[in-house]
Protein backbone atom coordinates (compact mmCIF):
# COMPACT_ATOMS: atom_id res chain seq x y z
CA UNK A 1 0.00 0.00 0.00
CA UNK A 2 0.98 3.24 -0.80
CA UNK A 3 2.02 5.99 1.84
CA UNK A 4 -0.97 8.03 2.42
CA UNK A 5 0.65 11.38 3.46
CA UNK A 6 1.74 12.77 -0.01
CA UNK A 7 6.27 13.16 0.40
CA UNK A 8 5.78 17.30 0.27
CA UNK A 9 3.18 17.56 2.75
CA UNK A 10 5.15 19.39 6.06
CA UNK A 11 3.82 20.07 9.64
CA UNK A 12 1.99 23.21 9.17
CA UNK A 13 0.14 21.72 6.43
CA UNK A 14 -0.83 18.81 7.99
CA UNK A 15 -1.91 21.37 11.17
CA UNK A 16 -4.24 23.39 8.74
CA UNK A 17 -5.36 20.10 7.55
CA UNK A 18 -6.34 19.13 11.04
CA UNK A 19 -7.53 22.69 11.93
CA UNK A 20 -10.84 22.51 9.21
CA UNK A 21 -11.11 18.87 10.17
CA UNK A 22 -11.62 19.87 14.41
CA UNK A 23 -13.78 22.61 12.81
CA UNK A 24 -16.41 20.08 10.54
CA UNK A 25 -16.47 17.52 13.73
CA UNK A 26 -16.91 20.70 16.46
CA UNK A 27 -19.84 22.38 14.07
CA UNK A 28 -21.45 18.52 13.44
CA UNK A 29 -21.76 17.80 17.48
CA UNK A 30 -22.50 21.27 17.87
CA UNK A 31 -25.66 20.60 15.40
CA UNK A 32 -27.29 17.58 17.79
CA UNK A 33 -27.39 19.61 20.81
CA UNK A 34 -28.21 23.33 19.91
CA UNK A 35 -31.49 22.70 19.09
CA UNK A 36 -32.32 20.65 22.55
CA UNK A 37 -33.72 24.18 24.80
CA UNK A 38 -35.08 25.93 21.30
CA UNK A 39 -37.31 22.82 20.69
CA UNK A 40 -40.75 24.39 22.13
CA UNK A 41 -40.49 27.50 19.88
CA UNK A 42 -39.25 25.52 16.76
CA UNK A 43 -42.30 23.15 17.16
CA UNK A 44 -44.65 26.08 18.04
CA UNK A 45 -44.02 28.69 15.72
CA UNK A 46 -44.16 25.89 12.66
CA UNK A 47 -47.79 24.55 14.03
CA UNK A 48 -45.91 21.24 14.91
CA UNK A 49 -47.96 18.22 17.17
CA UNK A 50 -46.14 16.10 20.07
CA UNK A 51 -45.49 13.21 18.06
CA UNK A 52 -43.67 15.45 15.64
CA UNK A 53 -41.39 17.77 18.45
CA UNK A 54 -40.07 13.89 18.96
CA UNK A 55 -39.29 13.27 15.14
CA UNK A 56 -37.34 16.57 15.01
CA UNK A 57 -34.64 14.84 17.38
CA UNK A 58 -34.70 10.80 16.31
CA UNK A 59 -35.26 11.52 12.49
CA UNK A 60 -31.21 13.42 13.56
CA UNK A 61 -30.68 10.21 15.53
CA UNK A 62 -30.95 7.41 13.28
CA UNK A 63 -30.07 8.73 10.08
CA UNK A 64 -26.65 9.43 12.10
CA UNK A 65 -26.09 6.37 13.77
CA UNK A 66 -27.80 4.02 11.09
CA UNK A 67 -25.02 5.39 8.42
CA UNK A 68 -22.25 5.71 10.35
CA UNK A 69 -20.64 2.15 9.71
CA UNK A 70 -21.24 3.11 6.50
CA UNK A 71 -19.72 5.96 5.70
CA UNK A 72 -16.77 4.01 7.26
CA UNK A 73 -16.75 1.74 5.15
CA UNK A 74 -17.06 3.87 2.01
CA UNK A 75 -13.64 5.69 3.59
CA UNK A 76 -11.83 2.30 3.05
CA UNK A 77 -13.23 1.94 -0.45
CA UNK A 78 -13.39 5.62 -1.67
CA UNK A 79 -10.80 8.92 -1.38
CA UNK A 80 -11.55 9.94 1.88
CA UNK A 81 -10.76 13.45 1.20
CA UNK A 82 -13.81 13.37 -1.91
CA UNK A 83 -16.08 11.68 1.48
CA UNK A 84 -15.58 14.78 3.16
CA UNK A 85 -15.87 17.07 0.84
CA UNK A 86 -19.59 15.54 0.18
CA UNK A 87 -20.21 15.58 3.84
CA UNK A 88 -19.58 19.00 4.25
CA UNK A 89 -21.95 20.20 1.31
CA UNK A 90 -25.16 17.34 2.05
CA UNK A 91 -24.53 18.78 6.03
CA UNK A 92 -24.47 22.73 4.44
CA UNK A 93 -27.60 21.92 2.25
CA UNK A 94 -29.69 20.28 5.28
CA UNK A 95 -28.46 22.88 7.74
CA UNK A 96 -30.08 25.61 5.29
CA UNK A 97 -32.79 23.55 4.61
CA UNK A 98 -33.66 23.32 8.25
CA UNK A 99 -33.04 26.97 8.43
CA UNK A 100 -35.71 27.96 5.82
CA UNK A 101 -38.17 25.12 6.62
CA UNK A 102 -41.82 26.23 6.38
CA UNK A 103 -43.39 23.33 7.83
CA UNK A 104 -42.45 21.18 10.63
CA UNK A 105 -42.79 18.28 7.90
CA UNK A 106 -39.87 19.67 6.07
CA UNK A 107 -37.83 20.47 8.98
CA UNK A 108 -38.00 17.17 10.08
CA UNK A 109 -36.84 15.65 6.42
CA UNK A 110 -34.27 18.38 6.38
CA UNK A 111 -32.78 17.29 9.70
CA UNK A 112 -32.60 13.17 8.34
CA UNK A 113 -30.20 14.45 6.06
CA UNK A 114 -28.54 16.64 8.49
CA UNK A 115 -28.09 13.35 10.82
CA UNK A 116 -26.05 11.69 7.66
CA UNK A 117 -23.61 14.79 7.90
CA UNK A 118 -23.31 13.99 11.29
CA UNK A 119 -22.80 10.48 10.71
CA UNK A 120 -20.16 10.93 8.09
CA UNK A 121 -17.84 13.39 10.73
CA UNK A 122 -18.14 11.02 13.22
CA UNK A 123 -16.31 8.46 10.91
CA UNK A 124 -14.32 10.31 8.06
CA UNK A 125 -12.86 12.88 10.27
CA UNK A 126 -11.06 10.35 12.87
CA UNK A 127 -10.00 8.41 9.53
CA UNK A 128 -8.86 10.88 7.79
CA UNK A 129 -6.54 12.19 10.89
CA UNK A 130 -5.56 8.48 11.60
CA UNK A 131 -4.37 8.80 7.56
CA UNK A 132 -2.10 11.71 8.52
CA UNK A 133 -0.46 10.88 11.50
CA UNK A 134 1.04 7.71 13.35
CA UNK A 135 -1.06 5.96 16.36
CA UNK A 136 1.70 7.25 19.14
CA UNK A 137 1.30 11.28 17.87
CA UNK A 138 -2.39 10.86 17.30
CA UNK A 139 -3.14 11.04 20.81
CA UNK A 140 -2.99 14.57 21.59
CA UNK A 141 -5.02 15.42 18.82
CA UNK A 142 -7.70 12.70 19.89
CA UNK A 143 -7.27 14.99 23.43
CA UNK A 144 -8.39 17.34 21.39
CA UNK A 145 -11.51 15.80 19.89
CA UNK A 146 -12.60 14.60 22.80
CA UNK A 147 -12.09 18.59 24.38
CA UNK A 148 -14.32 19.80 21.15
CA UNK A 149 -17.04 17.04 21.74
CA UNK A 150 -17.21 17.69 25.27
CA UNK A 151 -17.68 21.74 24.75
CA UNK A 152 -20.28 20.46 21.89
CA UNK A 153 -22.30 18.49 23.56
CA UNK A 154 -23.08 20.28 26.80
CA UNK A 155 -22.23 23.97 25.64
CA UNK A 156 -24.80 23.04 22.16
CA UNK A 157 -27.64 23.92 24.70
CA UNK A 158 -26.49 27.10 25.86
CA UNK A 159 -25.80 28.20 22.70
CA UNK A 160 -29.53 27.45 20.85
CA UNK A 161 -31.01 29.22 24.28
CA UNK A 162 -29.46 32.56 23.88
CA UNK A 163 -29.84 32.35 19.85
CA UNK A 164 -33.53 31.74 20.77
CA UNK A 165 -33.79 34.84 23.11
CA UNK A 166 -32.60 37.20 21.29
CA UNK A 167 -35.11 38.95 18.86
CA UNK A 168 -33.66 39.86 15.78
CA UNK A 169 -32.04 36.03 15.00
CA UNK A 170 -34.55 33.69 16.31
CA UNK A 171 -34.18 29.58 16.30
CA UNK A 172 -33.74 29.74 12.64
CA UNK A 173 -30.25 30.67 13.50
CA UNK A 174 -29.78 27.36 15.17
CA UNK A 175 -29.15 26.09 11.85
CA UNK A 176 -27.57 28.85 10.07
CA UNK A 177 -24.91 29.49 12.52
CA UNK A 178 -23.05 26.69 11.63
CA UNK A 179 -22.93 27.01 7.62
CA UNK A 180 -20.10 29.52 7.64
CA UNK A 181 -17.52 27.56 9.61
CA UNK A 182 -18.39 24.28 7.42
CA UNK A 183 -17.66 27.53 4.32
CA UNK A 184 -13.92 27.75 5.94
CA UNK A 185 -13.66 24.47 6.87
CA UNK A 186 -14.26 22.97 3.14
CA UNK A 187 -11.69 25.64 1.65
CA UNK A 188 -9.44 24.77 3.80
CA UNK A 189 -9.47 21.23 3.28
CA UNK A 190 -9.55 21.28 -0.66
CA UNK A 191 -6.31 23.92 -0.08
CA UNK A 192 -4.63 21.44 2.21
CA UNK A 193 -5.58 18.23 2.76
CA UNK A 194 -3.09 15.84 0.79
CA UNK A 195 -3.69 12.21 1.15
CA UNK A 196 -1.89 9.60 -1.83
CA UNK A 197 -4.13 6.55 -1.22
CA UNK A 198 -4.16 3.47 -3.21
CA UNK A 199 -6.60 2.93 -5.93
CA UNK A 200 -8.51 -0.29 -5.78
CA UNK A 201 -10.23 -0.89 -9.08
CA UNK A 202 -12.34 -4.30 -7.19
CA UNK A 203 -14.70 -2.16 -5.31
CA UNK A 204 -17.47 -3.88 -4.82
CA UNK A 205 -20.17 -1.99 -2.45
CA UNK A 206 -22.19 -4.80 -0.32
CA UNK A 207 -25.42 -2.54 -0.65
CA UNK A 208 -28.06 -5.68 0.71
CA UNK A 209 -25.23 -5.29 4.02
CA UNK A 210 -25.54 -1.42 4.51
CA UNK A 211 -29.09 -2.01 3.94
CA UNK A 212 -29.62 -4.56 6.74
CA UNK A 213 -27.76 -2.80 8.80
CA UNK A 214 -29.80 0.45 8.78
CA UNK A 215 -32.67 -1.02 9.13
CA UNK A 216 -32.18 -3.23 11.78
CA UNK A 217 -30.46 -0.34 13.85
CA UNK A 218 -33.62 2.08 12.94
CA UNK A 219 -35.81 -0.24 13.72
CA UNK A 220 -34.84 -0.95 17.52
CA UNK A 221 -33.86 2.70 17.52
CA UNK A 222 -37.76 3.38 16.90
CA UNK A 223 -38.32 1.00 19.11
CA UNK A 224 -36.29 2.04 22.73
CA UNK A 225 -37.49 5.86 21.72
CA UNK A 226 -41.06 5.22 21.86
CA UNK A 227 -41.62 2.11 23.80
CA UNK A 228 -43.42 3.49 27.44
CA UNK A 229 -44.87 5.99 25.49
CA UNK A 230 -46.34 5.14 22.47
CA UNK A 231 -46.76 1.49 23.93
CA UNK A 232 -46.23 -0.69 26.97
CA UNK A 233 -42.84 -2.47 26.78
CA UNK A 234 -45.51 -5.57 27.05
CA UNK A 235 -47.18 -5.28 24.09
CA UNK A 236 -47.31 -6.74 20.67
CA UNK A 237 -45.98 -3.53 19.09
CA UNK A 238 -43.03 -3.66 21.21
CA UNK A 239 -42.58 -7.75 20.59
CA UNK A 240 -42.76 -6.97 16.58
CA UNK A 241 -40.33 -3.88 16.67
CA UNK A 242 -37.74 -5.53 19.02
CA UNK A 243 -38.30 -9.29 17.42
CA UNK A 244 -38.01 -7.54 13.55
CA UNK A 245 -35.12 -5.33 14.52
CA UNK A 246 -33.14 -8.39 15.84
CA UNK A 247 -34.20 -10.22 12.92
CA UNK A 248 -32.78 -7.82 10.44
CA UNK A 249 -29.56 -7.51 12.41
CA UNK A 250 -29.14 -12.05 12.50
CA UNK A 251 -29.93 -11.57 8.56
CA UNK A 252 -27.21 -8.61 8.24
CA UNK A 253 -24.33 -10.68 10.39
CA UNK A 254 -25.53 -13.48 7.81
CA UNK A 255 -24.71 -11.41 4.70
CA UNK A 256 -21.56 -9.42 6.19
CA UNK A 257 -20.28 -13.12 6.65
CA UNK A 258 -20.21 -13.52 2.92
CA UNK A 259 -19.48 -11.03 0.46
CA UNK A 260 -15.39 -9.76 0.23
CA UNK A 261 -16.11 -6.32 1.40
CA UNK A 262 -18.37 -6.30 4.44
CA UNK A 263 -19.69 -3.23 5.74
CA UNK A 264 -18.68 -4.06 9.46
CA UNK A 265 -15.91 -6.83 9.02
CA UNK A 266 -17.03 -8.88 11.72
CA UNK A 267 -13.61 -10.40 12.27
CA UNK A 268 -12.73 -6.96 12.66
CA UNK A 269 -15.46 -6.86 15.59
CA UNK A 270 -14.55 -9.83 16.93
CA UNK A 271 -11.03 -9.44 17.87
CA UNK A 272 -9.85 -9.15 21.45
CA UNK A 273 -9.28 -4.96 21.47
CA UNK A 274 -11.97 -4.08 19.47
CA UNK A 275 -14.84 -5.72 21.12
CA UNK A 276 -13.40 -4.74 24.85
CA UNK A 277 -13.86 -1.23 23.10
CA UNK A 278 -17.02 -1.33 21.64
CA UNK A 279 -18.33 -2.43 24.93
CA UNK A 280 -16.58 0.16 26.80
CA UNK A 281 -18.03 2.73 24.52
CA UNK A 282 -21.29 1.67 24.78
CA UNK A 283 -20.87 2.20 28.42
CA UNK A 284 -18.75 5.69 27.84
CA UNK A 285 -21.71 6.92 24.73
CA UNK A 286 -24.42 6.47 27.71
CA UNK A 287 -22.50 8.53 29.83
CA UNK A 288 -21.68 11.40 27.43
CA UNK A 289 -25.39 11.57 25.99
CA UNK A 290 -26.94 10.66 29.09
CA UNK A 291 -25.14 13.20 31.47
CA UNK A 292 -25.89 16.30 29.50
CA UNK A 293 -29.62 15.35 29.28
CA UNK A 294 -30.63 14.54 32.78
CA UNK A 295 -28.77 16.69 34.35
CA UNK A 296 -30.10 19.41 32.54
CA UNK A 297 -33.63 18.22 33.50
CA UNK A 298 -32.75 17.72 37.15
CA UNK A 299 -31.27 21.19 37.59
CA UNK A 300 -34.70 22.77 35.88
CA UNK A 301 -37.32 20.30 37.18
CA UNK A 302 -35.83 19.50 41.16
CA UNK A 303 -33.99 22.59 41.45
CA UNK A 304 -36.20 24.79 39.62
CA UNK A 305 -33.47 26.66 37.96
CA UNK A 306 -34.36 28.28 34.52
CA UNK A 307 -32.49 26.57 31.04
CA UNK A 308 -29.69 28.76 31.05
CA UNK A 309 -28.77 28.57 34.58
CA UNK A 310 -29.26 24.66 34.65
CA UNK A 311 -26.69 24.84 31.15
CA UNK A 312 -24.19 26.69 33.00
CA UNK A 313 -25.03 24.66 36.51
CA UNK A 314 -23.30 21.93 34.10
CA UNK A 315 -19.89 23.69 33.09
CA UNK A 316 -18.17 20.63 35.44
CA UNK A 317 -19.37 18.29 32.97
CA UNK A 318 -17.67 19.76 30.26
CA UNK A 319 -14.65 21.24 32.09
CA UNK A 320 -13.89 17.50 33.13
CA UNK A 321 -14.29 16.47 29.73
CA UNK A 322 -12.01 18.79 28.40
CA UNK A 323 -9.35 18.76 30.82
CA UNK A 324 -8.51 14.89 31.02
CA UNK A 325 -9.25 14.56 27.31
CA UNK A 326 -6.41 17.45 26.34
CA UNK A 327 -3.88 16.01 29.16
CA UNK A 328 -4.09 12.28 28.56
CA UNK A 329 -4.62 12.29 24.82
CA UNK A 330 -0.26 14.71 25.72
CA UNK A 331 0.11 11.93 28.10
CA UNK A 332 -0.45 9.11 25.84
CA UNK A 333 1.84 10.48 22.64
CA UNK A 334 4.38 11.05 25.24
CA UNK A 335 3.72 7.22 26.84
CA UNK A 336 2.57 5.54 23.80
CA UNK A 337 0.69 3.23 26.73
CA UNK A 338 -3.28 3.65 26.42
CA UNK A 339 -4.04 1.23 28.85
CA UNK A 340 -3.89 2.90 32.30
CA UNK A 341 -5.27 6.19 30.97
CA UNK A 342 -8.21 4.17 29.79
CA UNK A 343 -8.68 2.57 33.37
CA UNK A 344 -8.21 5.83 35.04
CA UNK A 345 -11.16 7.29 33.34
CA UNK A 346 -13.29 4.38 33.91
CA UNK A 347 -13.17 4.38 37.68
CA UNK A 348 -13.55 8.20 37.42
CA UNK A 349 -16.77 7.46 35.73
CA UNK A 350 -17.76 4.82 37.72
CA UNK A 351 -17.14 7.03 41.40
CA UNK A 352 -18.57 9.90 39.85
CA UNK A 353 -22.25 8.14 39.10
CA UNK A 354 -22.30 6.66 42.65
CA UNK A 355 -21.90 10.21 44.05
CA UNK A 356 -24.12 10.92 41.60
CA UNK A 357 -26.54 8.14 42.96
CA UNK A 358 -26.78 9.84 46.20
CA UNK A 359 -28.75 13.52 45.09
CA UNK A 360 -32.00 14.57 45.78
CA UNK A 361 -33.48 17.64 45.74
CA UNK A 362 -31.72 18.80 48.39
CA UNK A 363 -27.99 18.02 47.70
CA UNK A 364 -25.68 20.06 47.74
CA UNK A 365 -24.47 21.58 44.26
CA UNK A 366 -21.08 21.04 45.68
CA UNK A 367 -21.87 17.37 45.54
CA UNK A 368 -23.62 17.69 42.29
CA UNK A 369 -20.41 19.31 40.59
CA UNK A 370 -18.12 16.59 42.41
CA UNK A 371 -19.93 14.36 40.81
CA UNK A 372 -20.34 15.47 37.36
CA UNK A 373 -16.49 16.53 37.24
CA UNK A 374 -15.50 12.36 38.06
CA UNK A 375 -18.16 11.71 35.02
CA UNK A 376 -16.46 14.54 33.08
CA UNK A 377 -13.26 13.31 33.34
CA UNK A 378 -14.26 9.43 32.99
CA UNK A 379 -15.52 10.53 29.28
CA UNK A 380 -12.55 12.45 28.38
CA UNK A 381 -9.93 9.81 29.38
CA UNK A 382 -11.89 6.96 27.80
CA UNK A 383 -13.48 8.08 25.24
CA UNK A 384 -11.25 8.75 22.02
CA UNK A 385 -8.47 6.56 23.94
CA UNK A 386 -10.70 3.64 22.78
CA UNK A 387 -10.74 4.93 19.24
CA UNK A 388 -6.98 5.13 19.42
CA UNK A 389 -6.85 1.34 20.89
CA UNK A 390 -8.52 0.15 17.67
CA UNK A 391 -7.50 2.10 15.11
CA UNK A 392 -3.98 0.97 16.33
CA UNK A 393 -4.25 -2.68 16.15
CA UNK A 394 -5.80 -2.58 12.12
CA UNK A 395 -3.93 -1.90 9.01
CA UNK A 396 -4.42 1.78 7.14
CA UNK A 397 -6.81 -0.18 4.57
CA UNK A 398 -8.93 -0.57 7.24
CA UNK A 399 -8.87 2.38 9.48
CA UNK A 400 -12.38 3.49 8.28
CA UNK A 401 -14.50 0.38 8.56
CA UNK A 402 -12.41 -0.23 12.33
CA UNK A 403 -13.47 3.53 13.52
CA UNK A 404 -16.94 3.41 12.38
CA UNK A 405 -17.50 0.04 13.75
CA UNK A 406 -16.42 1.69 17.06
CA UNK A 407 -18.57 5.20 16.52
CA UNK A 408 -21.67 3.07 15.89
CA UNK A 409 -21.94 1.01 18.78
CA UNK A 410 -21.13 4.02 21.21
CA UNK A 411 -23.75 6.05 19.67
CA UNK A 412 -26.07 3.06 19.49
CA UNK A 413 -25.25 2.30 23.17
CA UNK A 414 -25.84 6.17 23.95
CA UNK A 415 -29.18 5.96 22.42
CA UNK A 416 -30.65 2.83 23.91
CA UNK A 417 -28.69 4.14 27.31
CA UNK A 418 -30.50 7.33 27.24
CA UNK A 419 -34.07 5.99 26.04
CA UNK A 420 -33.81 2.86 29.04
CA UNK A 421 -32.71 5.40 31.67
CA UNK A 422 -35.08 8.07 30.59
CA UNK A 423 -38.03 5.38 30.80
CA UNK A 424 -36.72 4.21 34.31
CA UNK A 425 -37.29 7.87 34.77
CA UNK A 426 -40.75 8.57 33.98
CA UNK A 427 -41.44 5.71 35.78
CA UNK A 428 -39.73 6.46 38.88
CA UNK A 429 -41.20 9.90 38.67
CA UNK A 430 -44.71 9.12 38.47
CA UNK A 431 -44.89 6.79 41.45
CA UNK A 432 -42.78 9.52 43.11
CA UNK A 433 -45.69 12.27 42.96
CA UNK A 434 -48.70 9.64 43.66
CA UNK A 435 -46.73 8.91 46.48
CA UNK A 436 -46.25 12.25 47.55
CA UNK A 437 -49.59 13.41 46.41
CA UNK A 438 -51.12 10.27 48.44
CA UNK A 439 -48.85 11.21 51.54
CA UNK A 440 -50.32 14.61 51.35
CA UNK A 441 -53.79 13.98 51.08
CA UNK A 442 -54.45 15.00 47.58
CA UNK A 443 -56.44 13.58 45.14
CA UNK A 444 -54.34 11.27 42.92
CA UNK A 445 -54.86 11.13 39.27
CA UNK A 446 -56.85 8.07 37.97
CA UNK A 447 -53.56 7.46 35.81
CA UNK A 448 -51.27 8.53 38.43
CA UNK A 449 -48.76 10.94 38.76
CA UNK A 450 -48.51 12.38 35.01
CA UNK A 451 -45.43 14.39 34.35
CA UNK A 452 -45.65 15.00 30.89
CA UNK A 453 -46.41 18.25 30.60
CA UNK A 454 -44.96 20.24 33.97
CA UNK A 455 -45.17 24.01 34.84
CA UNK A 456 -43.30 24.83 38.23
CA UNK A 457 -43.93 28.44 37.98
CA UNK A 458 -47.86 28.07 37.74
CA UNK A 459 -48.20 25.33 40.39
CA UNK A 460 -49.48 25.68 44.18
CA UNK A 461 -46.06 25.62 46.39
CA UNK A 462 -47.19 22.05 47.96
CA UNK A 463 -47.36 20.26 44.53
CA UNK A 464 -44.47 22.15 43.44
CA UNK A 465 -42.60 21.11 46.30
CA UNK A 466 -43.44 16.89 45.87
CA UNK A 467 -42.94 17.11 41.98
CA UNK A 468 -39.43 19.02 42.46
CA UNK A 469 -38.92 15.61 45.41
CA UNK A 470 -40.02 13.26 42.74
CA UNK A 471 -37.64 14.44 40.26
CA UNK A 472 -34.63 14.55 42.51
CA UNK A 473 -35.04 10.99 43.44
CA UNK A 474 -35.75 9.79 40.63
CA UNK A 475 -32.84 11.11 39.09
CA UNK A 476 -30.34 9.73 41.74
CA UNK A 477 -32.25 6.18 41.19
CA UNK A 478 -31.09 6.45 37.07
CA UNK A 479 -27.41 6.97 38.42
CA UNK A 480 -27.32 3.99 39.92
CA UNK A 481 -28.60 2.41 37.13
CA UNK A 482 -26.21 4.07 35.53
CA UNK A 483 -23.30 3.29 37.75
CA UNK A 484 -23.49 -0.17 37.27
CA UNK A 485 -23.39 0.25 33.44
CA UNK A 486 -19.62 2.00 34.14
CA UNK A 487 -18.95 -0.74 36.22
CA UNK A 488 -19.15 -3.34 33.31
CA UNK A 489 -17.44 -1.01 31.23
CA UNK A 490 -14.37 -1.10 33.94
CA UNK A 491 -14.41 -4.66 34.13
CA UNK A 492 -13.96 -5.07 30.67
CA UNK A 493 -11.25 -2.45 29.78
CA UNK A 494 -9.13 -4.74 32.15
CA UNK A 495 -8.84 -7.08 29.86
CA UNK A 496 -7.50 -4.92 27.45
CA UNK A 497 -3.74 -6.12 26.22
CA UNK A 498 -0.80 -3.67 27.24
CA UNK A 499 0.37 -2.35 23.83
CA UNK A 500 2.50 0.18 22.92
CA UNK A 501 1.04 2.47 20.39
CA UNK A 502 3.03 2.23 16.73
CA UNK A 503 4.92 5.21 15.60
CA UNK A 504 4.17 4.25 12.05
CA UNK A 505 1.18 4.86 9.95
CA UNK A 506 0.51 1.52 8.79
CA UNK A 507 1.26 -1.50 10.38
CA UNK A 508 4.79 -3.14 9.78
CA UNK A 509 4.92 -5.80 6.65
CA UNK A 510 6.08 -8.98 7.45
CA UNK A 511 8.94 -10.21 5.22
CA UNK A 512 7.02 -12.31 3.23
CA UNK A 513 4.44 -9.34 2.65
CA UNK A 514 1.82 -10.12 4.76
CA UNK A 515 0.71 -7.68 8.02
CA UNK A 516 1.78 -9.01 11.48
CA UNK A 517 -0.90 -10.23 13.89
CA UNK A 518 -1.53 -8.49 16.79
CA UNK A 519 1.02 -8.71 19.47
CA UNK A 520 1.81 -6.73 22.76
CA UNK A 521 4.64 -4.81 21.93
CA UNK A 522 7.97 -4.08 23.57
CA UNK A 523 7.34 -3.48 27.45
CA UNK A 524 10.31 -1.32 27.47
CA UNK A 525 12.84 -3.50 29.50
CA UNK A 526 14.49 -4.11 25.79
CA UNK A 527 17.70 -1.85 25.20
CA UNK A 528 17.23 1.01 22.76
CA UNK A 529 19.25 -0.56 20.11
CA UNK A 530 16.76 -3.64 20.55
CA UNK A 531 13.39 -2.08 20.71
CA UNK A 532 15.45 0.18 17.24
CA UNK A 533 15.26 -2.89 15.61
CA UNK A 534 11.42 -4.16 16.08
CA UNK A 535 8.71 -3.57 14.62
CA UNK A 536 5.23 -1.88 16.09
CA UNK A 537 4.13 -5.30 17.80
CA UNK A 538 7.73 -6.46 18.67
CA UNK A 539 8.16 -8.44 15.76
CA UNK A 540 11.63 -7.97 13.60
CA UNK A 541 11.37 -5.93 11.04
Amino acid sequence: MSTPQSPGTGRPQIMRSLSGLLIVLGVTMLSGTIVSVALPQIVGSLQGTQSQYTWVVTATLLASTASTPIWGKLADLFPKKRLLQVSIVLFIAASLLCGFAQTTGQLIAARAVQGLGMGASQVLVQATIAALVSPRERGRFNGLIGAIMAVATVGGPLVGGALTDVSWLGWRWCFFIGVPFMLVALVVLTRTLNLVEERRRDVRIDYLGAALIAAGVSTLLLWVTFVGGSFDWISWQSGAMAVGGLLLLTLAVWVENRVSEPVIPLRLVVRRETAIAIVASAAVGMAMFGGAVFLGQYFQLARGYSPTEAGLLTTPLMLGMMASSTVSGLLVSRSGRVKPYVITGLVSLTLGFLLLSTIDETTSLLVVSLGMLGVGVGVGMSMQNLVLVVQNSVPLRELGAASGAVAFFRSLGGTVGVSVLGAILANRVSTNISDGLAASGADVPAGGGDSSTLDLAGMPPFLRHIVEGAYGAATGDIFLVATGIAVVGLVVVCFLPRVRLRDTLDLVRAKDGGEQQDRPEPTGTEGPEERGERGEHGAPV
